[in-house]
């Protein structure tokens, strides 16, 4: 009977990997370099051959494994065939079939964002609930949806890509997906950042944030928690966007539970109170008491998914 699985996260400079016990537990993790030369031919390879040393160090036998799942920075169909992972120099091809070929082991892959949704669902901050909504505030915006325990990934991978709603018709500069408008201008790390240089451009109000060279997600919550009034407004306009936007999405799902995630997220309390107090303002009154909940496994998250995948 299997005891252990692999949960694999491939991100644009390291491959996580993390060996875990069916029940859920991390018994170990390492990082290997993500080689993205040759077009990322060297990158499952690599995966596969620090798997087996792993299980020759611990002693394992591959018959004792479940499998490996693994999540990649694109979109993913249901069979594993990945559609274009710009970031790692990936065309169209079956990650699944070719990683389970090399390593010989059952192999489930999908979307790094979904992954991470499935990992907090599993042993994070969705933990206990049965439909739950990942959405992680970061450079951009992305999101995983977990409805009844399984993952909603679409025809076309794009399930969950929530950083890409439109929420406003008069924005004009252009989103990097190229269309306007989106939540990720407004809500990633990046955005926000964004929104503050165009405040203080449009104002002559004081504030900490004229003092800092490089401002930053961090130094505008640690701003606004000090009462600085310009990083104030800024924290409620973030959540005014991301509620609304979370408020449009629950018309459709209607989940327990939102959980917010991402290097945004550790703002902690403050953000969450300016988005749940705008979610309510826009909700339909059916959906006003779905959770709001921080991430709990941080950059963990999407090996805890991969593990979740294959169980």
């Amino acid at each position: 009977m299997s005891q252990y699985v692999y949960g694999v996260d491939i991100g644009g400079t390291t491959v996580k990997i993390g060996l875990f016990s069916i029940g859920g537990e991390l018994l170990d993790k390492w990082e290997i370099t993500t080689r993205t030369d040759d077009g990322g031919s060297l990158i499952l390879s690599d995966i596969a051959k620090s798997i087996d040393e792993n299980l020759t160090t611990k002693g394992i036998d591959k018959a004792d494994v479940k499998g490996v799942g693994m999540g990649v920075p694109g979109p993913v169909r249901e069979d594993g065939t990945v559609l274009k992972c710009v970031n790692l120099g990936w065309g169209v091809f079956n990650a699944a079939d070719e990683l389970s070929g090399l390593i010989g082991l059952p192999v489930k892959v999908g979307n790094d964002a979904n992954m991470a949704a499935l990992g907090e669902y599993w042993q994070g901050g969705g933990k206990g609930h049965h439909s739950i909504i990942m959405v992680t505030l970061g450079t951009g915006v992305g999101g995983g949806i977990i409805i009844d325990g399984k993952m909603l990934a679409g025809v076309n991978g794009a399930g969950g890509e929530i950083g890409h709603m439109t929420i406003d018709l008069n924005e004009q500069d252009v989103c990097n997906c190229g269309k306007k408008g989106c939540l990720e201008q407004y809500a990633s790390a990046t955005g926000i950042v964004r929104l503050a240089n165009k405040a203080l451009n449009d104002s002559d109000k004081p504030s900490k944030l004229r003092e800092v060279k490089y401002i930053s997600a961090k130094e505008i919550f640690d701003a606004a928690k000090s009462g600085d009034e310009i990083a104030v407004g800024l924290v409620e306009e973030h959540g005014k966007r991301l509620g609304y936007a979370l408020a449009n999405i629950s018309c459709v799902v209607d989940p327990e539970v939102f959980v917010i995630g991402g290097g945004v997220s550790k703002a902690g309390e403050i953000l969450l109170d300016a988005a749940k107090k705008y979610y309510q303002q826009y909700a339909f009154h059916a959906c006003k008491n779905t959770g709001f909940e921080l991430a709990k496994l941080g950059n963990d998250a999407g090996m805890y998914g991969g593990a979740a995948a294959v169980l």
